[in-house]
């Protein structure tokens, strides 16, 4: 028999959301609607996934882990959970309404239909408002799983919020983040303290900072820009080299899946193909690989500004460390091996200088997430930094 393996075990350092999505899992305070909001990092998605498999658990307790139940909705094969990942930079009004309409339906092996929308701030607002319908007037068996941050609670219509059981999502400490990739992970406890603190309580960032050296790489390189920092040339030539950063990594984590996409819509189409009609086929698919190209486009673009953001959060952690030290404050620092630039940088600059410095990059991520272009936002932001 194999062990059992609790679908919330990975759910780090949130006991409160656990006893609750256990409770609702049996049966007591179930209802048809969540919504889950927390920090990045904090296992919003990881908490609905697991949720989705405790209530398609076939066990007891909900959620062993091992069941067909469990087992199947983990590896995203459960015929009755569908999942909603945007991997551009929104999720689209016909794909809403096609998995709400196909979340309608009664549940084929399940105990129920799960709809789970990963980042549903990303609704569009006519996608937002299909899913708002059918929260409205849900079917019996069915059950809306939406994850959402909580630093933009506005993102989620109150008309969709309101009929949600909302749970609440903290960041988890350090030392529950090094534990996690310790036991689960097998990393280095020392590596293992140094990435959770570097990641700033987000679990995805610090697993992949222990197991991808070129992710370390970067990071150190991001923490070099604040000594860089030598005139107007210098600024450019920076921001010049976080944007190039940005796109290799986004190029790398895109690359594969864009060219397995593109050859499997090219093979379906008849691509290669020598029968009569064949050339033409092709040509009559362009169209549909335009649109392949489009939605490609949409996934790099995220994908970049999402790794920029990981670099700008580094930013902001050594700025963050330089006014711990100069106000001596009894908390950890984020980057503990770039002790001696803080330090040095704590004795150089005032306390107001150091406050205007990391205010610089926040602002720079909020006009990044407004859609300001990130070259005029980061060049903007280092040319701010290296005034003071």
């Amino acid at each position: 028999m194999l062990p059992s393996v609790d679908v919330f075990a990975h759910l780090t350092g949130q006991p409160g959301a656990v006893e609750t999505l256990r409770s609702a899992a049996a049966g007591v305070g179930m209802t048809h609607a969540w919504l889950f909001t927390g920090p990045a990092g904090s296992g919003r998605s990881v908490a609905a996934r697991a949720f989705a498999a405790a209530l398609q658990c076939v066990s007891e307790p909900k959620g062993c882990g091992v069941c067909t139940g469990c087992h199947t909705v983990q590896t995203g094969s459960h015929p009755d959970v569908r999942f909603v990942v945007p991997e551009g930079l929104s999720i689209p009004v016909a794909l809403m309404r096609e998995l709400v309409l196909r979340s309608a339906t009664s549940p084929a092996s399940g105990r129920w239909q799960v709809l789970v929308v990963e980042d549903a701030d990303r609704l569009t607002e006519a996608a937002g408002n299909a899913l708002l319908k059918a929260v409205e007037e849900p079917p019996e068996r069915t059950v809306f799983l939406l994850c959402a941050p909580s630093d933009h609670p506005d993102d989620i219509p109150l008309t969709i919020r309101s009929r949600c059981r909302v749970v609440n999502l903290r960041q988890p400490a350090a030392e529950a983040v090094a534990e996690l990739l310790v036991s689960r992970d097998g990393v280095d406890p020392a590596l293992a303290t140094l990435v959770a603190a570097a990641a700033q309580g987000h679990v995805g960032r610090a697993r992949r900072l222990a197991r991808d050296p070129e992710a370390r790489a970067r990071r150190a390189a991001v923490l070099g820009v604040p000594r860089q920092l030598s005139g107007i040339g210098a600024c450019f030539d920076l921001a010049s080299g976080l944007i190039a950063s940005a796109e290799v990594e986004a190029d790398a984590a895109t690359a594969q899946s864009d060219a397995s996409e593109r050859s499997a819509m090219e093979t379906a189409l008849g691509a290669g193909g020598t029968g009569k009609g064949a050339a033409g086929a092709v040509r009559g698919a362009a169209g549909q690989l335009k649109e392949l190209e489009r939605r490609q486009k949409s996934r790099s673009t995220r994908a970049q500004r999402d790794a920029l953001d990981r670099a700008l959060l580094d930013l902001a952690g050594f700025y963050r460390d330089v006014l711990v030290q100069q106000w001596k404050a009894p908390v950890a620092p984020v980057h503990e091996d770039a002790l001696p630039m803080t330090g040095a940088a704590a004795q150089r600059w005032t306390k107001e200088s150091t406050l205007r410095r990391l205010e610089s990059i926040m602002e720079c991520r909020a006009a990044i997430e407004a859609n300001v272009k990130p070259r005029i936002a980061v060049e903007a932001m280092l040319l701010r930094l290296w005034q003071g």
